[in-house]
């Protein structure tokens, strides 16, 4: 069959996404473990793409102008599995010490949300919506990551908590599900082990993060068709009743 007639026969393969939208936390989701559980499992069973949107530095008060960019009216809700806000470690840096990236604790509430809100008038329901924490800080580690670069200690792990605590009460308000990692990590009394530099994740961390978060997302997708047949169940004798 000729590939114009076969893309003639069959329907267009379009799967849903899964938006994973963050600060350089999620821009590294797919390194170590957390691909696999993520991403692999995602792809593996053909049932949605998983598009990572993390943007290094940034916070709730850029991110807030960037979301409308990336989910449209246009874009339809159909097309949209799941998305993860996942910001507050900028938001969270001290002003004196860090006033570019340091947003207040009001308007960071504020933000999250008016992104979900703006989420839930292009029709992404709030059951679609995972907001997550910063997690912990570990202060001495990422002092001296600071110290290295010339700079001294520009957060404090109590001021990450007040932000985790407000990303918790919008997702309460708003009726969205939440990961609260600033939490969880620390029920570990080393929660350092989970984190490469005192502030972004290790291996461990992506891998304990994956864990928390695809037991969150495995019920939002397991809805979902897979769009191709498992390999062992296409007829090898004719294709085309499989496939178009």
């Amino acid at each position: 069959m000729a590939l114009a007639e076969a893309g003639a026969r069959g329907r267009l393969l379009r799967w849903p996404r899964v938006l994973l939208f963050g600060d350089s936390i999620t821009e590294v989701i797919f390194g170590g473990q957390r691909r696999d559980v993520l991403f692999d499992t995602c792809l593996c069973f053909r049932k949605c793409d998983v598009v990572n949107r993390g943007i290094s530095g940034y916070n709730t008060r850029w991110a807030k102008l960037i979301l409308p960019r990336l989910i449209t009216e246009s874009t339809g809700a159909d097309s949209i599995a799941a998305v993860t806000i996942f910001f507050g470690a900028n938001d969270s840096a001290l002003k004196e010490l860090n006033p570019k990236q340091h947003v207040p604790l009001e308007e960071y509430a504020a933000n999250l949300k008016g992104m979900v809100q703006y989420l839930k008038s292009v029709d992404i329901t709030a059951d679609k919506i995972i907001l997550i924490t910063p997690p912990p800080l570990q202060e001495s580690a990422w002092e001296k990551a600071c110290l290295a670069k010339g700079d001294k200690l520009n957060r404090c792990n109590a001021t990450t908590g007040q932000y985790a605590q407000a990303c918790v009460q919008v997702a309460k308000e708003c009726g969205t599900d939440v990961l609260d990692l600033w939490s969880l990590m620390q029920k570990n009394q080393d929660f350092s082990s989970y984190l490469s530099d005192g502030l972004h994740l290790s291996a461990k961390g992506n891998s304990f993060v994956a864990a928390q978060l695809w037991s969150r997302l495995e019920n939002k997708l397991s809805a979902l068709p897979s769009l191709l047949p498992y390999w062992r169940d296409v007829d090898h004798t004719n294709p085309e009743a499989s496939l178009l």
